[in-house]
């Protein structure tokens, strides 16, 4: 059976095949197959295969591969589970459900060092969870995206892979050159591909554990000359990067707002604010773009504020949609 494959030179192969498997692109069903210095990966659809890769497409008949024994195989139900880089993560009340759950996870296919259950909702200023090690012995792992690594330690920081998308939409729009200011940086996946795409960047986050993995991923990612990482308040360093930022990123939807003041403060003559709001379904866009034309106007209305995009990036809870506004300041 013909089935489209993305052919690529062997020395990207793995690169690539990581690449499509955060697009959610790779075919698994097929074997990837080697003829020469080609290697040709089978691909779900062409239509899924990032635009820079996509004229390398070509139709071929590999075999079909032999289906590995998953957790359902195991388990006789669908769990669900998932993953962080080799940490398997599962939301189950009944203690029994998720030990039988974790036992055959282990015992699956699925690549993992770890099992670990929710154990309390996401807490306290700095945003983090408690969690129950219910296989493996460690919660720091190293997560891939798109062709990007970041090692961190899900009991001491807050991250979300199930933002990789919305991550990826934001970094494709920064410039070489252009100053980019992550306000609420983590451990760095906003901030360390816009330094990959040429921008300098600097991100401040007020977890200590979280800079210093920011930092050590700055310096995995070969992007260390570009970043500047800031433990702290962002609040209390604006002054001394006024007016610096074509570029804020604003991703804390929950209290964005009350760092308006201090956007607006590093704000350049023309600068794009990724603002990241939770609202209700019925009105989610119009509190935030309220909200940030009152900042400007508070600061001294010296911007005109263009909403360029309205985008929905998930729903958050029943009613309830986490939304980002793509806003331009200008003066």
């Amino acid at each position: 059976m013909s089935v489209p494959c993305l052919a690529v030179s062997r020395e990207r192969g793995e690169t690539v095949r990581s690449r499509l498997a955060e697009a959610d692109a790779l075919d698994g069903d097929h074997e990837i197959t080697v003829e020469g210095d080609t290697i040709y990966i089978p691909v779900t659809d062409p239509a899924a295969v990032p635009a820079d890769l996509a004229g390398e497409v070509v139709e071929r008949e590999p075999a079909a591969r032999e289906s590995p024994e998953s957790p359902a195989d195991i388990l006789g139900y669908e769990p669900s589970i998932e993953r962080l880089g080799d940490v398997v993560i599962l939301d189950e009340d009944d203690p029994e459900r998720a030990a039988e759950i974790a036992e055959a996870v282990m015992a699956s296919h699925v690549p993992c060092e770890t099992v670990v259950n929710r154990a309390s909702p996401i807490e306290g200023e700095l945003r983090v969870r408690q969690w129950e090690v219910l296989a493996g012995n460690g919660t720091e792992t190293v997560h891939r995206e798109y062709g990007h690594e970041f090692l961190l330690d899900i009991a001491e920081v807050y991250f979300s892979p199930r933002l990789a998308t919305e991550r990826h939409r934001v970094t494709e729009q920064v410039d070489a050159g252009e100053h980019a200011f992550d306000m609420f940086a983590g451990v760095g996946p906003y901030a360390v591909p816009m330094a990959a795409k040429g921008a300098e960047v600097v991100a401040c986050d007020l977890n200590e554990r979280a800079v210093a993995y920011l930092r050590e991923n700055a310096e995995r990612n070969g992007v260390a000359d570009r970043l500047t990482a800031i433990q702290g308040d962002v609040r209390e360093v604006a002054d001394e990067w006024a007016g610096w930022a074509d570029r804020l990123v604003m991703n804390l939807p929950h209290s964005a707002d009350e760092f308006l003041d201090a956007a607006v403060t590093l704000a350049g003559d023309t600068c794009v604010i990724h603002y990241y709001d939770i609202q209700h379904e019925d009105d989610p866009f119009r509190p935030g773009a309220r909200a940030i034309r009152e900042a400007v106007a508070d600061a001294g209305g010296e911007y005109d504020v263009t909403v360029e995009t309205e985008h929905v990036v998930r729903s958050y809870a029943p009613h309830e949609l986490n939304v980002c506004l793509d806003v331009r300041l200008e003066k």
